[in-house]
């Protein structure tokens, strides 16, 4: 079956402990369960994953695009957290492999501290989902659900 890959980046396992005011009271384990929901609601199988390191997100990262060029996948939805604003090194992975990235955010960066405001991964992502809270995930999958069956 085709998957999907859902990535997390540092601090996202803090879900529903780190500043609930803006990122929520949901856990990382129960966004985790909604997207298997719609991933399987779309056909797809899901591939989820969470890591504080910026290499294990590349290495995954490359691995989605591997299988997109067999076929064996339609693309990653990423919440980068804090890489976001600072990694070069995700955004060539992307871009690299041309991998069909959904870029997500929990909270409206863009009415944040200034400096979440810019994105090195908005330039190569596919599409860009910012303030929807966890629901974000969701209408990831379902936008390369949707980009999968154009």
């Amino acid at each position: 079956m085709t998957n999907i890959y859902v990535l997390n980046g540092p601090n996202l396992n803090l879900l529903g402990v780190r500043d609930p005011a803006v990122y929520g009271s949901e856990t990382l384990s129960h966004v985790e369960k909604r997207c298997a929901t719609v991933a399987d609601e779309c056909g797809f199988e899901l591939d989820f994953r969470q890591s504080n390191h910026e290499g294990e997100l590349v290495d995954w990262i490359q691995e989605a695009g591997r299988q997109v060029a067999e076929g064996q996948s339609i693309g990653v939805v990423l919440n980068a957290g804090a890489y976001t604003h600072t990694s070069v090194a995700l955004a060539d992975a992307i871009s690299g492999l041309s991998v069909p990235t959904i870029e997500v955010h929990i909270s409206n960066v863009h009415a944040r501290e200034a400096f979440r405001g810019h994105s090195y991964l908005s330039a190569v992502a596919a599409g860009i989902i910012v303030g929807l809270g966890t629901y974000g995930y969701e209408a990831g999958i379902r936008a390369l659900a949707y980009r999968a069956q154009a």
